[in-house]
């Protein structure tokens, strides 16, 4: 296997540890992993193909859903609601 792969599953698994934290102890680890995916998928799919690529910005998406639907709608100038467990 591969190096971007091998990072690939830690990255998966990273992010599968983060997903059982606390809303408030996510965002800095989150943040991390939110930054870190393109550059890996774009890696992976220099590597081994558009289909890997392909397939692993599906996964991105599903798991970062929530954040990129908040950050998309920051972007057009909207003002999304927070989950009550992150508003102080």
């Amino acid at each position: 296997m591969s190096l971007p792969l091998i990072l690939g599953c830690f990255w998966v698994l990273a992010a599968a540890v983060t997903a059982l934290l606390p809303m408030r102890r996510q965002m800095l680890p989150g943040t991390m992993l939110l930054l870190a995916a393109p550059v890996l998928l774009v890696w992976i799919g220099a590597v081994h193909g558009w289909v890997w690529l392909a397939l692993g910005l599906a996964a991105f998406a599903s798991m970062f859903r929530n954040p990129l639907i908040y950050l998309w709608k920051r972007a057009r100038g909207q003002t999304p609601e927070l989950p009550p467990e992150l508003r102080s």
